[in-house]
């Protein structure tokens, strides 16, 4: 069992390892922070921490590091979130300020968050699936070429190039927007798609307008479907680059991680909340996702269709305190620009 005292050790083992990223020695505690006694007290507190796996010294007289459970600890009960400074604040708002739209204000907030942290950031998009369509416009290019835009109640604007089979004409575009809005508008994400998906079964039988008019919908559908997909938005990759030394080994998985994006997703989406809204994972926790040398903190966000996560990526070594606070900020101002966003609308 770990005294006060010896947590207070942790925590001070903890802290000064993120800063300096030199193991700790009793001698260095007893100069740096007031306990109050002896290095050798020191000394017995930290071989608790050792026994009880908290703490583990990477050479043979040295001095000593946090371990993953230490970490945890560490994050469970000690640590505490830092109030943002009046710059880290006017960051947050100068970066998420005047977004033209979700795609835009995401982007914004993975670069705060990595700016904040210096850690890899994360924004899940949030769940498009039961979003609305509100609106469908179809923008002639001339010939045969058209953009299809789409838009969602949940402020989601989206655009794809199709292409018709023949040229068309203003009165063609007129009559394939009408038939399309007809089809999705008012309609969920998933009713759309299902729509979308019974009408390229069932073609229209005027020869002229049919091929067009499916090019269309094929276009609308594959929209639609990426509606319905989890993504994420990630800033910052090049930090791991910086941080290679806090690898034992390779980086490389993380980097295959970010890049294919399915494994963060079922990470992110495992993570258990606290009462505090964030959550985090930490080291051999990522086991199952072959992320052993990472760790993952996250808080939830609010949406029209429900909540999604922002959180950011980085070694195991990382300063907890502030990365905890700055994800939980940056998630706020995130739902309350939704939330405004929102009751504009």
């Amino acid at each position: 069992m770990v005294s006060e005292r010896g947590l207070d050790v942790l925590r001070a083992i903890v802290e000064d390892y993120v800063a300096t990223r030199e193991p700790v020695g009793s001698k260095s505690i007893v100069e740096k922070h007031s306990f109050g006694v002896s290095a050798a007290t020191i000394r017995n507190d930290m071989a608790m921490l050792e026994d009880e796996e908290l703490i583990a010294a990477p050479h043979t007289s040295s001095g000593r590091v946090p371990t993953d459970k230490g970490y945890r600890v560490f994050v469970n009960h000690l640590a505490e979130l830092r109030p943002l400074t009046g710059a880290q604040r006017s960051a947050i708002g100068t970066f998420l300020a005047g977004p033209a739209d979700l795609d835009d204000l995401l982007a914004r907030t993975v670069r705060a968050l990595t700016q904040l942290t210096g850690q890899v950031a994360l924004v899940q998009y949030p769940s498009f699936e039961r979003a609305n369509i509100t609106h469908v416009e179809l923008v002639h290019l001339g010939g045969a070429r058209l953009v299809v835009i789409l838009v969602t109640d949940t402020g989601r604007v989206s655009q794809r190039l199709a292409f018709a089979p023949e040229e068309l004409n203003d009165a063609d575009v007129v009559q394939l927007r009408a038939r399309v809005s007809a089809l999705v508008t008012g309609q969920s994400v998933r009713e759309g798609s299902k729509r979308v998906g019974e009408a390229l079964a069932d073609p229209p039988a005027e020869p002229r307008s049919a091929a067009a008019h499916q090019a269309i919908l094929r276009a609308v559908g594959e929209e639609l479907d990426e509606f319905r997909q989890d993504r994420l938005v990630m800033a910052g990759t090049a930090t791991l680059a910086r941080a290679e030394g806090d690898f034992r080994g390779s980086i490389y998985p993380l980097l295959e991680a970010i890049e294919e994006q399915v494994t963060l997703l079922r990470l992110m989406g495992e993570m258990v909340t606290d009462e505090q809204g964030l959550s985090a994972s930490i080291g051999r926790e990522n086991e199952p996702f072959g992320l052993i040398e990472a760790s993952v903190l996250a808080s939830d966000y609010e949406t029209t269709g429900g909540q999604a996560r922002v959180g950011v990526l980085g070694p195991t070594r990382m300063d907890y305190s502030s990365n905890l606070t700055a994800v939980r900020a940056v998630a706020r101002y995130l739902s309350r620009l939704l939330d405004e966003d929102d009751r504009a609308r």
